[in-house]
Formats: C-alpha cells, structure tokens, sequence
C-alpha cells in the first residue's frame, strides 16, 4: 500500500478545524469585516498558521459559510420540503451569523456562488406565485432588518419583516 505523496498531518487537520470553528464564532459575531487575527487567537493558533490554511478572508468565510448553504440545500432536498421550510433555514442562518447575512447581500462575483445555491435551493421549491429574484431580494430586504440584542428579538423582528412581505416561513430552526 503506497501513501500519498503530500499526506495532511494531523496537526494540521486539527489546526484547521480549530481556524473554521474559531472563524464560525468570530464570523457569526462580526460579520465579514472581523480581523483574521480575532480568528487566530481564538484557535489558540498563530497567524502564520491561519494564513497557511486560509491565505485571505474570502477563503476563510468561504470555507465556514460552505456548510452554511449545505445546510439549505439538504433541507430544500427533503421530499416534504416546502417553500417555507427553506426559508425558515434561511431566516435561522440570518439569526445566527453575521457573516451569512453579508454573502447573501454581497454581489461580487467571487462570492456570488454560494449565493447562487442558495438561489437554487429557493427556486426548487418556488411556488408559481413566487419569482426566484423576487424571493432572493426579500432574502437581502429581511437580512438588512434583522437586529436586536438577543436570537430571540432578531428572530421576531424578522418574522415581523416576512409578515410585511406577505411571505410565510416555516419553523426557525437549524434543521438538520
């Protein structure tokens, strides 16, 4: 049995894994301006290693918003899935992160694909009397309103803005 060429020590797995667990909390909290070097310290890493992993902030969010959207994908997937539940995972991603909110609203073209995903997990489940880009545009009107101290006043604030639209969601939960 022959080994790979470059094996991934396991320091450097673990040390990975402490920079998108650090970043998911650091994210969540500051959005995609937090400075890299909040990430680092709380892995209990230096920068040097943050920067081997993740060579720019991009990368790093990239790298923690990706589950995010797999996590609307697999509850878009759900044969019972509707329209609502997709959304009420949305909402629940807006609640939680900081960071999610910003790459739903950026529109560069480097961050656009998660974006996209999340555009194809809510057109799969579009009713006909719902646009897909109507739907994407209340995403970004609700992801600017969400504030409020706690989850829970995020959360009513934004159930009081997809009320406004005339849009039901489901429960608010992380669904998977």
């Amino acid at each position: 049995m022959t080994s790979p060429a470059n094996p991934t020590r396991s320091d450097a797995v673990r040390n990975r894994d402490l920079l998108v667990a650090a970043a998911r909390e650091v994210l969540a909290e500051q959005g995609l301006d937090a400075p890299m070097s909040a990430v680092a310290k709380r892995a209990g890493v230096g920068q040097g290693t943050l920067y081997r992993h993740f060579p720019d902030r991009f990368t790093l969010a990239t790298a923690v918003l990706e589950e995010n959207v797999r996590d609307i994908e697999q509850v878009a997937a759900r044969p019972e899935a509707t329209l609502a539940d997709v959304l009420g995972m949305v909402t629940w991603q807006m609640i939680h992160s900081n960071a999610f909110v910003g790459i739903i609203r950026l529109s560069e073209e480097s961050s656009r694909f998660l974006a996209d995903r999340v555009r194809t997990a809510i057109d799969r489940l579009a009713e006909k009397t719902h646009d897909t880009d109507d739907l994407m545009l209340a995403v970004a009107m609700v992801s600017g309103g969400v504030h409020g101290p706690t989850p829970e006043a995020r959360e009513a604030t934004a159930r009081r803005a997809w009320g406004l639209l005339g849009i039901e969601i489901g429960p608010v939960t992380p669904g998977v």
